[in-house]
């Protein structure tokens, strides 16, 4: 059984991070599942809970915009992007850093790094560290946006869930930056055209 805390449960959440486990809340997209950065413990939880296959990475989600630089190499086109669109419904996916382990991105050369645009999430991140988030979902299911979808695919196989709703209902844009050439993976709120804006 997984069990449902409220927000103000915070430091419960923060301990069961802590402690290598897999926990669920709800953020500005679809709900996210996730689990403490830097522990091949959790991140295999993580990666059993959802029946994820080991070729996919998983998001890194920090608290601001100078954690990024400390783990990925962040071109001047990217900087560009990270301060017109971070906080927000975006995912960029960097060179990472030599100090980044690469057993953290699934054996990738790449790192995905999200700042969520959720006051609760934002907290979390600070209070827990930066943590390996992606959605709330076994792979190949449809993502989820309540307390309920979560549960009906997850129970059982995660340990907690904090209760809420998402205000959407559509994943992050995720664009690779990692080379020269930007390129788009998966076009969400933010499309391919706000992106180019930015960079003219």
């Amino acid at each position: 059984m997984t069990k449902v805390v409220s927000v103000d449960e915070i430091e419960e959440v923060c301990n069961i991070i802590e402690r290598n486990g897999v926990v669920a809340f709800p953020t500005e997209t679809v709900y996210g599942v996730g689990v403490k950065f830097g522990s091949k413990i959790a991140l295999d939880k993580l990666m059993e809970a959802k029946n994820r296959d080991y070729s996919k990475a998983i998001t890194l989600m920090v608290a601001n915009e100078k954690d990024i630089e400390k783990y990925a190499f962040v071109s001047d086109d990217a900087k560009k992007i990270v301060q017109a669109f971070m906080p927000g419904m975006i995912t960029l996916v960097f060179k990472k850093k030599d100090t980044v382990d690469s057993i953290m991105t699934n054996g990738k050369e790449t790192i995905g790094i999200r700042i969520p645009d959720d006051q609760y999430v934002l907290t979390l991140l600070k209070k827990a560290g930066p943590m390996l988030v992606t959605s709330a979902n076994l792979s190949n299911h449809p993502n989820t946006t309540s307390t309920k979808e979560v549960l009906n695919q997850l129970d059982g196989r995660i340990d907690l869930v904090v209760d809420g709703q998402t205000s959407d209902n559509v994943a992050s844009t995720v664009v690779d930056v990692s080379r020269n050439e930007m390129k788009i993976l998966r076009e969400g709120k933010i499309t391919k055209e706000d992106i180019q804006e930015v960079l003219k």
